[in-house]
C-alpha cells in the first residue's frame, strides 16, 4: 500500500494516480462552485454530502459512513474504480480530503494525501472537467476492525478529539447540540498535524506531538462529525504509528444523546 501522505515529486512520478478534489466548507460556501472555478488539472470533483457521508440525522450525527453502494456509486461516476491509486486533496491541509483517503484505506484501497494541497500547489488551476471514462468500483462492508462504537468511544482508553481546543473545552459550540467533550478524551487537534506552510510535520514530529501513544491500534478518533478525525489517523499512520480507529457517529452523534459530557482542559 502506498504512503498515506505524498508529495508532488511523488505524484509526477506516478501519472496513474487519479486527483480527487475533496474540498468542502461549513460556512455556506460552495465547493462545486470553488472546484469549477479552478482545481489541478486532471483532478476529479467528490463530494462530501453525496458520496462520502449518508444523509445526517441525530441518531447517526451529521456526516454517517456513506452506505457501501452510495460511496461505491459516486467514485465509479467520478472514474474511481477497484485498484485505482487515488491521490485527494482540499484547501485545508487534508483536513476533509483525509476523509476520502481514510475510507478507501479502510477498504485495502491504496490512497494518499497530497501534502499541503492546494494552499502549497504553484501550477496553474484548470477550470475544465475532466470525463473520466466509466469505472467499477464494488461495494464492500466497511471493516468493523477499522470502526468504534458510541459505547468503546466513551470508556475507551486512548481516545482523542481532532477539534479545535475551545470546542474541546466547551468554550464555543456553533453546531451540534452541546458543548463539550467525551469525557477522557485527549484534544488534539488536527491543525496541530501541519506545519505553517500547511504541509504535514516530519514524521519524528508527529511522533512527539502523540507522546504516550506507542501504537494506534489502540486509538479512537473522533471530531464534530467524523471527518477531520480521519486527519489524525493518516497523521498517526504518517508518523509510523499504526492504525486507530474512527468513530464515525463522533460528537454530533454522542451530544444528541444523555451521556455526560466534560468540559475544560481536563480530561474528565
Amino acid at each position: 500500500m502506498i504512503p498515506p501522505v505524498v508529495d508532488r515529486a511523488w505524484l509526477a512520478r506516478h501519472p496513474e494516480a487519479v486527483l480527487a478534489d475533496v474540498r468542502y466548507y461549513l460556512d455556506g460556501r460552495s465547493a462545486a462552485e470553488a472546484y469549477a472555478a479552478g482545481h489541478i488539472p486532471g483532478a476529479v470533483r467528490v463530494d462530501m454530502d453525496a458520496v462520502l457521508a449518508d444523509p445526517p440525522s441525530a441518531e447517526a450525527g451529521r456526516h454517517p459512513l456513506p452506505a457501501p453502494e452510495r460511496f461505491a456509486a459516486g467514485l465509479a461516476a467520478a472514474g474511481i474504480g477497484d485498484g485505482a491509486t487515488v491521490v485527494a486533496y482540499d484547501d485545508a491541509g487534508g483536513a476533509m480530503a483525509g476523509r476520502l483517503v481514510w475510507l478507501l484505506r479502510m477498504l485495502g484501497e491504496d490512497a494518499a494525501l497530497l501534502d499541503g494541497g492546494l494552499r502549497t500547489w504553484n501550477g496553474e488551476l484548470s477550470a475544465e472537467a475532466p470525463e473520466p471514462p466509466p469505472a467499477r468500483f464494488s461495494p464492500r462492508p466497511w471493516p468493523k476492525e477499522a470502526l468504534a462504537t458510541i459505547e468503546e468511544a466513551a470508556t475507551g482508553e486512548c481516545v482523542i478529539d481532532a477539534r479545535a481546543g475551545e470546542r474541546y473545552r466547551g468554550e464555543t459550540e456553533p453546531i451540534d447540540p452541546r458543548a463539550g467533550h467525551i469525557p477522557g478524551a485527549r484534544s488534539l487537534p488536527l491543525t496541530a498535524n501541519l506545519a505553517p506552510d500547511g504541509r504535514f510535520l516530519a514524521p519524528d514530529q508527529l511522533r512527539a506531538r502523540f507522546a504516550g501513544i506507542d501504537d494506534a491500534a489502540a486509538v479512537i478518533s473522533y471530531c464534530g462529525s467524523g471527518i477531520t478525525a480521519c486527519h489524525n489517523l493518516i497523521a498517526l499512520e504518517h508518523a509510523g504509528l499504526g492504525r486507530g480507529r474512527l468513530y464515525p457517529g463522533s460528537w454530533s452523534q454522542y451530544s444528541n444523546t444523555d451521556r455526560p459530557a466534560a468540559v475544560g482542559d481536563g480530561r474528565r
